[in-house]
């Protein structure tokens, strides 16, 4: 079976409200707060105008939302990560994977909202993309992520391409 890098547990919440709210293969990820509940979805749609505001939060450019609307429709895999409120969840977290579903992965476009960094989030969206990768028989991942956050992705066992500059790889074991 594939293992995947160490991190955090998440959970298949309990409560059907979310499962409504977000699909049923929504996992939670744990919080410090009994308050705040935070929902990773893969089948919740995705609003343009929410993940533009994440990735100004961020401090990502700009892209033309149709394109964005295309590259999601075109991703193998897309996760948001919500704060859960019954009436209005708000987008919080974003990643996406694009690939063949079945011998490689990319995962692009990882996003936490600032508020929300450095709590345990950005692990345990990355928790849940690669347990749905393994879900898939996905054999092999690959990421690029910017010079300062290669050790985020190091310290959840990741492996450096041989320059450690941009690229990191995940294998089946």
């Amino acid at each position: 079976m594939v293992s995947s890098p160490a991190v955090g547990s998440i959970s298949a919440p309990d409560d059907p409200l979310l499962h409504d709210l977000y699909g049923s293969t929504c996992r939670e990820l744990p919080t410090a707060s009994d308050r705040l509940r935070l929902v990773a979805s893969f089948e919740r749609p995705i609003d343009l105008v929410e993940l533009e505001q994440l990735c100004d939060a961020v401090g990502w450019s700009r892209r033309p939302l149709r394109r964005v609307r295309r590259a999601l429709d075109n991703s193998l895999l897309v996760v948001g990560l919500w704060r859960h409120d019954p009436r209005v969840p708000r987008l919080v977290g974003f990643a996406r994977c694009t690939g063949d579903g079945v011998l490689d992965a990319t995962i692009w476009d990882l996003a936490i909202h600032p508020l929300y960094q450095r709590s345990g989030l950005g692990r345990g969206l990355m928790q849940a993309i690669v347990e749905r990768l393994q879900t898939l028989g996905v054999e092999r991942a690959t990421l690029f992520a910017d010079p300062d956050v290669i050790d985020f992705y190091q310290r959840q066992g990741w492996t450096l391409e041989p320059d450690g500059v941009r690229c990191a790889f995940w294998y089946s074991r």
